[in-house]
């Protein structure tokens, strides 16, 4: 059955991918993007891949644009949108930090309580989070973005218990290390304010690890997949081995030492 889905997020990587493919396969998406730049972007890819979707501005710092975006009623909500920066968590500039929150969480959490309240009265709808490996795990140097994964994921699941009983789902999407851009610009987004000569902890040489990134259409196709679907599991991690890093590391929290 055709759905109505709102995707945040949706001018590149997994949520251009995923609103494309959902307008593709026959569902109204109404997909975000953050400028007004991006949202003409946004239409000009969905003509040249002949599908047709509706594109709006949402900066979720920009309290205008969630209002805009809390009118949509959709029977799905995909809370995609995210900024991932760089930084040992002793040097990491505290404004970075704020605005990482505000962008993957508090925004977020905003356009959650516009639209939810509209799918508990009817009984019906669903949220989901992409979270991200990070949610569970934790990457050195990425300390801050993993904290709003961590965060997302305390929320997602406090909402699936609350709404379950009024007939609203609840779900994450965990990716981890693709090829879509995301994590380039996350390498790097930390020479706007490091200083290598005052820095308490020298920042590592991230090149390598981002050599043999996974392809996109895994996660997509997965997105697009369990988004419109009635049942699924909770969460969704890609690729497939990252699952078992991810129940590695979980194992190893318990027997570290400090």
């Amino acid at each position: 059955m055709s759905k109505k889905i709102l995707i945040t997020g949706a001018s590149s990587g997994f949520g251009l991918g995923t609103a494309i493919e959902l307008a593709r396969v026959g569902h109204t998406v109404v997909a975000a993007a953050e400028t007004w730049p991006q949202v003409r972007s946004l239409r000009a890819a969905a003509t040249a891949a002949g599908v047709e979707l509706e594109a709006i501005k949402l900066n979720l710092l920009d309290e205008i644009d969630i209002v805009h975006a809390g009118k949509c009623d959709p029977d799905v909500l995909v809370l995609n949108a995210g900024v991932m920066e760089g930084g040992s968590v002793v040097d990491i500039p505290l404004e970075r930090v704020r605005q990482s929150f505000e962008i993957n969480v508090v925004g977020h959490l905003a356009l959650v309580q516009a639209i939810v309240p509209k799918m508990v009265a009817r009984k019906s709808g669903k949220v989901v989070w992409t979270s991200s490996m990070g949610g569970i795990l934790v990457v050195p140097f990425l300390g801050a973005y993993c904290a709003t994964k961590h965060a997302i994921e305390a929320i997602a699941g406090s909402m699936k218990a609350e709404l379950e009983p009024h007939g609203v789902k609840v779900a994450t999407v965990n990716p981890g290390v693709f090829g879509t851009g995301f994590n380039d610009t996350g390498a790097e987004s930390y020479v706007q304010w490091y200083d290598a000569d005052t820095a308490t902890v020298p920042m590592p040489d991230f090149s390598g690890s981002l050599d043999d990134q996974a392809d996109p259409q895994e996660m997509i196709d997965a997105m697009v997949e369990i988004i419109p679907a009635d049942e699924h599991l909770y969460r969704t991690m890609r690729p497939l081995a990252t699952i078992d890093a991810a129940k590695q590391w979980q194992d190893t929290e318990w027997t570290q030492n400090a």
